[in-house]
C-alpha cells in the first residue's frame, strides 16, 4: 500500500517524538491507564495525556473506560503503514530509557496481582495467573468437542494430535519427515485411533472426501505453493467438512523465519481468504488473532473454512 508524501511525513513525525515512542512501546505490550503510564515514565500527566491523544487520533492506539479510569493499548486495526513503521523501529530499538520503562512496567504489573481479578477485569487473557495457561484452556475446551476423522497435515511429532486424539473418531498424522513421524509414533503409542502417513502437503496420499476435519497448523509457510496445499486440503474434505489454519501473518523478518524452514514470509488475511475461497471453501473467519510477546513479535492468523 502506497502513501502520499503528506501522510508519510505525518506518520514519521508521529513516531519521531521521543515521548510518543516511549508510550507506544509500552502500549504495544500491555494495556495501561494514564495514571500507570505516568508512574512508569515519570512524566507529567498532562504531557502523557497530550501525546496519548495524538496517538489515538492517528489510529495507532485505542482506549476503553473502566470505572473512573481510561485504559489504552495498541490498536489491532492500526493503519498498515503505521504497523510497518513500528515494526521497523521496534526491531532496532535498544535504549536505556525504554529498558527502564519496561522494568517499571513489570514491577507495576506484579503489584497489580495483589488484587488480580479486579485489576485485570475485562482483560484477563492478557495476564498470567497460576494454572491459567493456553494448554490448560485448550485441553478443557477440547473436552466439550467431538471430532470425526481428522487429518493433521504437517503434524510434526504429534503434539497437537495428542490433544485431540481422545476426542476424535480417528487422527491421521501426515508429515514429510520419517524421523519426525517416528517421534510422533512414540508420543501417540497409547492411542489406537491414530495412524501415520509419510507425504507432502502438495500431493496428499489420500482419496477425495476422506476426512471430516483438516488441520494446517504452522505449516503453510513451509510449502512452496500454499494455494495448492489449500486445494489439496479441500479435496480430501468431505462435504460439510471443516479446515482450520494457523499461520504467520505477513512480516518483514525473513532471516528469522528462514532459520525455521519457512519459504513464505507469512500471509495477509485478505489474500489468504481469497485462496481459501478459490480452493472451493466457504470462509468463516480469517484474521490476525494474536501477537507474540517476544521479538520480533510475529502476528498469527487463524482461519476457518468449510466445504460446501
Amino acid at each position: 500500500m502506497t502513501s502520499s508524501l503528506a501522510d508519510t511525513s505525518s506518520l514519521l513525525s508521529l513516531f519521531a517524538e521521543p515521548t510518543r515512542l516511549r508510550l507506544f512501546s509500552l502500549l504495544a505490550r500491555e494495556e495501561l491507564s494514564v495514571a500507570e503510564l505516568t508512574q512508569i515514565t515519570e512524566l507529567a500527566q498532562s504531557r502523557v495525556s497530550t501525546h496519548l491523544g495524538k496517538l489515538r487520533e492517528a489510529g495507532v492506539i485505542t482506549d476503553r473506560r473502566q470505572g473512573a479510569s481510561t485504559f489504552y493499548r495498541a490498536s489491532q486495526s492500526m493503519p498498515d503503514a503505521a504497523r510497518a513503521v513500528w515494526g521497523l523501529l521496534e526491531s532496532r530499538l535498544d535504549d536505556r530509557v525504554l529498558d527502564a520503562d519496561r522494568e517499571r512496567c513489570e514491577a507495576l504489573l506484579r503489584a497489580r496481582e495483589a488484587d488480580w481479578p479486579d485489576a485485570v477485569a475485562g482483560q484477563m487473557e492478557r495476564y498470567y495467573s497460576p494454572g491459567r495457561t493456553w494448554e490448560a484452556t485448550a485441553r478443557g475446551l477440547l473436552g466439550l468437542t467431538r471430532l470425526g476423522d481428522v487429518l493433521d497435515a504437517g503434524s510434526g511429532d504429534g503434539t497437537l494430535a495428542a490433544l485431540i486424539a481422545p476426542r476424535a473418531a480417528s487422527v491421521t498424522c501426515l508429515d514429510r519427515s520419517e524421523k519426525v513421524l517416528e517421534a510422533a509414533r512414540a508420543r501417540l503409542s497409547a492411542h489406537r485411533n491414530v495412524r501415520f502417513a509419510l507425504g507432502d502437503l502438495l500431493e496428499l496420499p489420500f482419496d477425495e472426501a476422506a476426512f471430516d476435519h483438516v488441520m494446517l497448523f504452522n505449516v503453510l509457510t513451509m510449502v512452496r505453493d500454499p494455494a495448492r496445499a489449500l486445494a489439496e486440503a479441500a479435496r480430501v474434505l468431505r462435504p460439510g467438512g471443516r479446515l482450520a489454519v494457523v499461520t504467520l501473518a505477513a512480516h518483514g523478518h525473513a532471516a528469522v523465519a528462514e532459520s525455521y524452514g519457512h519459504l513464505v514470509p507469512g500471509f495477509e488475511p485478505k489474500k489468504l481468504a481469497k485462496q481459501l475461497t478459490k480452493a472451493g471453501l466457504t470462509v468463516e473467519a480469517c484474521e490476525v488473532t494474536s501477537r507474540e510477546r517476544r521479538k520480533p513479535y510475529f502476528e498469527v492468523v487463524t482461519a476457518f473454512a468449510a466445504k460446501k
